[in-house]
């Protein structure tokens, strides 16, 4: 869970408007802050695997979110994805 301090931060880092909280690219950003917390909590906790079933759900629906935006707007997936660096 993210705390709610950190969540508005990154809701305000990649909003595309004043009052966005549920646009691709926050979504994206949120689960991708989400998916980071849980690889590190893999690092001591190695046989938590009900997490692990989250964090790929949460992978599942990223994944989901990209292609999503990739396929109606490429010019916004090519900048969440330069923004959150995600590819190589």
């Amino acid at each position: 869970m993210l705390a709610p301090e950190q969540k508005t931060i990154v809701i305000e880092k990649y909003k595309t408007h004043t009052s966005d909280t549920g646009s691709p690219e926050v979504q994206i950003a949120l689960l991708s802050e989400r998916i980071g917390q849980l690889t590190e909590h893999f690092r001591t906790h190695k046989k938590d695997h009900a997490s692990r079933r989250g964090l790929l759900m949460m992978v599942s629906k990223r994944r989901s979110l990209l292609d999503y935006l990739k396929k109606y707007d490429t010019e916004r997936y090519k900048t969440v994805i330069a923004k959150l660096g995600l590819r190589k």
